[in-house]
């Protein structure tokens, strides 16, 4: 089913719930995100991390936007798109089933949130990428057009927004702060990717 369907109660009464959202726009960004925190009714913390996905593609929203006309460069970071998308919610619920991805999560209870390789990721160091073209585990250097994400990173998580050789999405953690920077991160520039000799000597036959 893709996302309208499930919207549209595809797969009620499966007992699949874990938990349910106040704000529709939150949790589909927490789905783009992967791994997030849920404040419960009574105040308490549930941790929840990506189980699986629904098999269809992914479908970035803001670049929908942008060629619409609906949003101008600068306003399309995670807080301008939620903005946009809680102003009318039902133009909003529209724009948000024109990505049929759907993702299901589980709940963490030990150390999470965890990749792809299935260790945590660590904030401030842990990247997403697209194992095509990175070894999963492998350190990346990001020299880019902002600050924040330059350095080195370790390969550690994949993502269905994640596709090509220079596509990575830097995990910052969770908190306000974490929120901010990661809402509004967007660079260009380069990676290095950093493998041993006798690695590359297998991935690139001498001529």
């Amino acid at each position: 089913y893709d996302r309208t369907a499930i919207e549209s109660g595809a797969l009620d009464g499966r007992g699949l719930e874990i938990a349910y959202a106040a704000d529709a726009a939150e949790f589909f960004f927490l789905q783009i995100q992967g791994s997030g925190r849920l404040r419960l009714p009574d105040g308490g913390i549930m941790r929840i991390g990506y189980d699986t996905q629904n098999g269809r593609g992914y479908v970035g929203i803001g670049k929908l936007l942008l060629d619409r006309g609906a949003l101008q460069r600068g306003q399309a970071s995670m807080q301008g798109i939620l903005d946009y998308l809680r102003a009318d919610p039902v133009r909003g619920a529209a724009v948000m089933n024109e990505n049929p991805s759907w993702v299901f999560f589980r709940e963490l209870t030990g150390p999470g949130p965890l990749g792809a390789l299935g260790v945590p990721v660590t904030g401030r160091a842990s990247v997403a990428a697209d194992p095509k073209y990175v070894p999963l585990g492998a350190p990346v250097f990001l020299s880019l057009d902002r600050a924040e994400p330059g350095g080195l990173w370790i390969a550690q998580d994949t993502g269905g927004a994640i596709k090509g050789a220079n596509r990575f999405d830097s995990f910052w953690g969770a908190g306000d702060e974490a929120r901010a920077i990661a809402g509004g991160m967007s660079g260009r520039g380069s990676a290095l990717l950093l493998l041993p000799r006798a690695s590359i000597a297998r991935l690139i036959p001498a001529p």
